[in-house]
């Protein structure tokens, strides 16, 4: 009798679980062969920003700095292309497991009326049975769901990693148009090297006594960092705090910035200031592309939320 109730049930649970599993998995079969192909023609897009973070990074040795408008899209690609990247993971491993689930299902056989009706064994324990089924049944919904909703998701991500790295490549083209102009401001600037014992270029040491000498600064400042890659590594940047401690400035100290920001566009073609970048907005030059917003890059002083950022020519 034991044997019969076990056999029972295990057919029960069959059901609950393979009848949708198996439709989906017949209707979705012919759409996922029509768009191999289609998904065969498109270009990897980790691999296109990989390629073209390798072109961005040959404009920034051009233009002798980094491009903010350039680095913004790429950071965003970025983030998009690794979302899209862990969502396509994610979405594998639900795969897998739905899989395993209705694998093991289909082994308990196929259920008819027939064997309900006719099952002759202890109510109780047929309750009991399908009690547990039914919760089963709710595991496998929820699974469903899940899977459902991953698939959504990552087709998002994908398409939006798609359109941020298409976007990448349409910044690096206009960057190219405006080749002449940009190497105009360079011409004009000149190209000077960092010297003395604080390791700036004389340009930066110039516009930093400059700000110096029109904005108080109680909160100091700092400009050489050794073995950054960026502006502060080769002595054209300075950064002019607002606060400390990685703390919101107040009130008093964000107005001070906002001058100082708005000197520094003012003045930043007589002065040769490449770039500002200050309240997680950019402000440069090169491009003319007035204030910019920036994604986050993860806290206060990465956001420049408490210092203003100077780049020099």
């Amino acid at each position: 009798m034991r044997s019969s109730r076990s056999i029972t049930l295990a057919v029960m649970l069959s059901a609950l679980l393979m009848t949708p599993v198996m439709a989906g998995a017949a209707a979705g079969r012919g759409t996922a062969e029509r768009g191999a192909a289609a998904r065969a023609a498109k270009p990897n897009p980790e691999a296109e920003l990989a390629r073209l973070t390798r072109e961005a990074g040959e404009i920034n040795k051009r233009y002798r700095g980094q491009v903010q408008s350039l680095e913004e899209t790429r950071v965003q690609a970025s983030k998009a292309t690794q979302r899209a990247k862990s969502l396509k993971r994610s979405l594998a491993t639900a795969q897998t497991d739905v899989m395993r689930f209705a694998q093991t299902a289909y082994m308990g056989g196929s259920l008819d009326d027939t064997s309900l009706l006719s099952f002759q064994g202890d109510p109780g324990a047929v309750l009991d049975g399908v009690s547990t089924l039914s919760y089963l049944a709710g595991q496998r919904a929820g699974r469903l769901s899940h899977l459902k909703q991953l698939v959504k998701d990552a087709k998002q991500a994908e398409s939006a990693a798609e359109a941020k790295v298409v976007k990448l490549r349409d910044d690096i083209t206009k960057l190219k148009r405006d080749r002449v102009r940009i190497e105009g401001l360079l011409a004009k600037y000149g190209f000077q090297q960092p010297g003395g014992s604080e390791g700036l270029t004389p340009r930066m040491v110039s516009v930093r006594n400059t700000i110096l000498q029109s904005f108080p600064m109680p909160y100091s400042y700092g400009c050489l960092r050794r073995g950054d890659p960026g502006d502060h590594g080769s002595g054209r940047a300075c950064d002019f705090m607002m606060s400390t401690g990685g703390r919101m400035p107040t009130a008093e100290a964000k107005e001070r910035g906002d001058r100082l920001a708005q000197w520094a566009i003012e003045h930043g073609r007589s002065l040769g200031i490449m770039y500002i970048i200050w309240q997680q907005r950019y402000y440069d030059i090169r491009t003319g592309t007035g204030w910019r917003m920036m994604s986050d890059r993860g806290g206060v002083t990465a956001n420049h939320y408490d210092h203003v950022h100077v780049s020099v020519f």
